[in-house]
C-alpha cells in the first residue's frame, strides 16, 4: 500500500454468506495487517466480490454500471478476464491481496490525478503476462565443481581455501551492490512503495508487493558489476527514490522481472566470490533455519549437503569443509547466499554456555575449608 496514505482502504463486500463475509473481515485486518478495512456500500472505495456466488454477474454488471470509479476486485477458484476487474485467485494467499489492494489504490489515485493513468495505458500491472516471466518461473540452475570457479570468479591473491588465509577471506556486502540492493529493498517493503535504485549502472525496479525486482541487465552484466566494490566505481554514487511515471511506463522485459530472494542469492554468490560474510565468526557455529527452496535458487556444489549437514546441527564453516570433504569455498558461497536471504544464523557454543566456577582467592579458600570442616564435624557428632 502507498505510504503516503494515512487510512486504510474502505472495502465493501458482496455475494459473501455472514460466515465468508466475517472471514474476509479478520482477514483483511489480521493477515493483511488493516490494508483494507470492510465498511458499508456508501461508503467504501473499492467493490470485493465473490465471483462463484449464485448472483455473481449481475453483482459484477450491477457494480460496474453504478461504481464505475470504483475499483473492483474479484475472488474465483476460476481465472477471470474482466475490463477494470482485478483477479485474485481462491484460496486467497496473503501476497495476491495485497498487490490487488495495491493496484486498486493505485487506480482509485490515477483517477484524482489524470496524469498518472499512462501507468494503466502502459499496462504496468499485468496479470495475464505472469507466466512469461521466465526468470521467475525457470527451474534452479545446478553448478557442478569443473564451472563453479568461471560463475563465480575468483579474488587475486587470496585463496580462500587455504586455511591460514580464512582470516581473510571475508567481505562485506556493505561495499557492495548486494548491500545497497538489501537496504533498498527493506525501505521498499518497509514503504510499500515502488522504487527506484540509481546506482549509475542498470535500472533497478523493485515492486515490493510482488516481491519483484525488474532490472535492465542479463546475468553476465550483473556478475561482472556484482564483484566491483562501490568505492571503486566512478560517478554520483547510489540514491534511492520513488518510481516516476516515465520510468515504470516504460515497456518493460518480462524476462527481466526477478523474484527477489532468486535475485539476491545468486548476487550474493557473485559478490561472495567464494568468501564468507563478515558479520559471521568462522571460529562459531552456524546453523540453518530451515531448508532453502532450491526449485528457484542457483544450487551451487555440495549445496544440498550443506544444508542437510546444518539442519542436523550447527557447525563452524572449517567444521562444514571437513566432515563434507569439500573445499572451504564451496561452504563460503553457499553460506554467503543463505545469509543474505535470512536463513543462516550464528550458534553459540555448547561450552560457551557453561558456566564456569568462580575463582577463589587462597585466603577464601582457606575459610572456606574450614566451614566446611566444621559442618562435616558437627554432622557426625
Amino acid at each position: 500500500m502507498n505510504n503516503k496514505r494515512k487510512s486504510s482502504l474502505r472495502v465493501a463486500l458482496h455475494g459473501m454468506d455472514g460466515r465468508t463475509y466475517k472471514t474476509m473481515v479478520m482477514y483483511l485486518q489480521g493477515p493483511c495487517k488493516g490494508a483494507a478495512t470492510v465498511v458499508e456500500d456508501l461508503d467504501a472505495e473499492v467493490d470485493m466480490i465473490d465471483a462463484d456466488s449464485v448472483n455473481a454477474k449481475a453483482l459484477l454488471e450491477q457494480r460496474q454500471t453504478e461504481n464505475s470509479v470504483r475499483p473492483i476486485i474479484a475472488l474465483s477458484l476460476q481465472e477471470l478476464s474482466l475490463d477494470n476487474v482485478l483477479y485474485v485467485k481462491k484460496p486467497v494467499k496473503t501476497a495476491e491481496m495485497l498487490d490487488a489492494l495495491s493496484k486498486a489504490e493505485a487506480i482509485l489515485a490515477a483517477k484524482q490525478n489524470p496524469s498518472d493513468e499512462v501507468l494503466f495505458n502502459k499496462k504496468l500491472f499485468i496479470n495475464k503476462d505472469e507466466h512469461k516471466k521466465t526468470s521467475k518461473h525457470q527451474t534452479a540452475m545446478h553448478l557442478d565443481e569443473g564451472n563453479f570457479n568461471a560463475f563465480i570468479g575468483s579474488i587475486p591473491g587470496l585463496d580462500v581455501n587455504d586455511p591460514k588465509q580464512f582470516s581473510n577471506a571475508s567481505y562485506n556486502p556493505k561495499e557492495y551492490f548486494q548491500g545497497y540492493f538489501q537496504s533498498a529493498c527493506l525501505i521498499a517493503q518497509t514503504k510499500k512503495q515502488v522504487l527506484h535504485l540509481n546506482s549509475g549502472w542498470k535500472s533497478l525496479i523493485i515492486f515490493p508487493h510482488n516481491h519483484e525486482i525488474w532490472l535492465d541487465a542479463d546475468d553476465k552484466q550483473l556478475r561482472a558489476f556484482a564483484g566491483l566494490p562501490i568505492s571503486s566505481l566512478s560517478g554520483p554514487g547510489m540514491s534511492l527514490t520513488p518510481a516516476s511515471a516515465h520510468t515504470l511506463s516504460v515497456k518493460k522485459e518480462l524476462d527481466k522481472f526477478h523474484n527477489v530472494d532468486a535475485f539476491l542469492w545468486k548476487l550474493a554468490v557473485w559478490t561472495s566470490k567464494g568468501r564468507y560474510p563478515v558479520a559471521l565468526d568462522i571460529h562459531k557455529p552456524v546453523f540453518l533455519k530451515h531448508w532453502p527452496n532450491f526449485t528457484r535458487l542457483v544450487v551451487t556444489p555440495h549445496a544440498l549437503r550443506i544444508s542437510a549437514l546444518l539442519i542436523a546441527s550447527p557447525k563452524t564453516l572449517p567444521d562444514i569443509a571437513e566432515t563434507l570433504k569439500i573445499k572451504p569455498q564451496y561452504v563460503f558461497a553457499f553460506i554467503s547466499a543463505a545469509h543474505a536471504l535470512g536463513l543462516v544464523k550464528q550458534a553459540k557454543r555448547q561450552a560457551d554456555e557453561i558456566v564456569q566456577p568462580p575463582i577463589i582467592k587462597n585466603n577464601e579458600r582457606q575459610g572456606l575449608l574450614t566451614r566446611i570442616i566444621s559442618k562435616l564435624r558437627g554432622h557426625k557428632s
